[in-house]
């Protein structure tokens, strides 16, 4: 009975940090489909311009995703500990230190633009397309970047309610502006960054003083220990850093396989793809809400309390994507009619929906994983775990698939390497747990 209530318990909490998360990653998405749907109606020139802005931005979004996991692992921890003033100055220390990474990489994108063009392949009549859009377009990652630390923040001290909020916020207000800036004044494709640089400046507006208010935020850091906090920071961010940019890799390898089937197979891999962020955006707010919960209960030396927790999410995690997965299967037919009219797009996006959805539980799981195993101190496991994960389990599953059996073999692969992917995860979290146990 006791363990029924304290798993209640747990829920509970679990369910009040992950909402307001859950609907700022669905707005952060529609906002960025409702930009690129703007853009596309200005013609070909300024969404290829987008394209090639995209790798550059996972670059930066791989930056400050990086830190902002750092931040939470370790304020989370410190404040799990009882060491409110030490949390505050590391807040500090992480808006000093993520602002100017932001700002010297920022530059160095500015500064070496020729250089990437000529790498990302990108032809000479699209240059000063790109070279216009490049310069607000960087501002707003700036200030993204800026504002997403202060989100970072809020979540290591247990709030996520007011970065959900802000995100629905900030989207909305994107979405609004874009047309006025975009089409209204004439400012063309660089109007779609001046309205992300507007809403994000305003979101800053509101979030940074409520932290200074709250007492999250305190910027005396010669005060901390600087070297032993910063290499703390880096210890994490490094590691997650790198993971980060293993998916956008994969991806490009995943595109390669599928490209050798056709054009046709690469617009239903495409939507495939596309779908798959909406299936997985319950995961998505729980790598957000749950790793300051983790911090906490590993800083007040809770373990027994983070195995509960992780374990319900798990369950939470197959079940739930057990039952998109079915969604998807019994909807194949409709969905593939309502993304394309081509019929054989259609049919190998039915393909694609039969096999590929049923694995989103082990791929959930393996997210989750990284996103705990980061929370607890186990950066280096974190990052075996992405990397096993695609290049042990999914791409190798994808070539084996596509040798035996073609394009129909291709997506059983992806299917097969997901839940592989999600049992290893899960084994090597375990394994790091006990580890953990045996060192307290």
């Amino acid at each position: 009975m006791q363990n029924n209530l304290q798993n209640a318990s747990l829920a509970r909490q679990l369910f009040s940090m992950t909402w307001p998360m859950l609907f700022g990653v669905l707005s952060l998405m529609t906002f960025q489909l409702t930009d690129s749907a703007f853009i596309g109606q200005l013609g070909r020139d300024p969404l290829a311009a987008l394209g090639f802005t995209v790798p550059m931005q996972q670059l930066i979004t791989g930056m400050y995703v990086g830190l902002g996991i750092a931040t939470t692992a370790i304020i989370s921890r410190t404040l799990g500990q009882g060491e409110s003033l030490h949390a505050q100055r590391l807040g500090g220390l992480v808006i000093t230190i993520g602002a100017t990474l932001a700002v010297l990489l920022c530059l160095s994108v500015w500064l070496f633009q020729e250089p990437i063009l000529d790498l990302l392949g990108a032809e000479t009549e699209l240059r000063p397309v790109i070279r216009g859009y490049w310069a607000p377009w960087l501002v707003s990652a700036w200030t993204g970047a800026a504002l997403y630390f202060s989100y970072a923040v809020c979540r290591a001290n247990g709030d996520t309610r007011l970065p959900g909020y802000m995100m629905v916020a900030t989207s909305l207000i994107n979405i609004a502006l874009d047309p006025l800036y975009i089409f209204v004044f004439g400012w063309g494709l660089p109007g779609a960054a001046w309205a992300t640089i507007t809403a994000f400046a305003l979101g800053a507006l509101v979030v940074y003083p409520t932290l200074t208010r709250r007492q999250w935020l305190r910027f005396d850091l010669l005060q901390l220990q600087l070297v032993q906090a910063i290499r703390r920071l880096v210890g994490i961010m490094a590691p997650a850093m790198v993971s980060q940019l293993m998916p956008p890799i994969s991806a490009m390898l995943a595109t390669a396989l599928v490209a050798g089937f056709g054009s046709a197979a690469v617009a239903a891999w495409g939507l495939g793809t596309r779908l798959e962020f909406f299936s997985i955006v319950v995961v998505l707010a729980l790598t957000m809400s749950m790793p300051p919960m983790v911090g906490r209960m590993l800083g007040a030396g809770e373990l027994e309390k983070v195995r509960r927790l992780v374990r319900l999410a798990v369950r939470f995690i197959v079940l739930w994507q057990l039952a998109i997965g079915l969604i998807w299967l019994v909807a194949s037919g409709f969905v593939a009619e309502l993304f394309s009219r081509d019929g054989h797009v259609q049919e190998i996006m039915v393909s694609y929906l039969l096999r590929v959805p049923l694995s989103y539980s082990g791929l959930g799981v393996c997210i989750l994983m990284v996103s705990i195993n980061n929370a607890l101190g186990m950066p280096m496991r974190a990052l075996l775990i992405s990397t096993l994960r695609l290049f042990a389990c999914y791409l190798p599953m994808l070539w084996l698939g596509a040798q035996l059996a073609g394009l129909p073999g291709l997506m059983t692969g992806a299917l097969v390497g997901n839940l592989a992917a999600g049992g290893m995860a899960y084994l090597l979290y375990r394994q790091g747990m006990r580890q953990l146990r045996a060192q307290v």
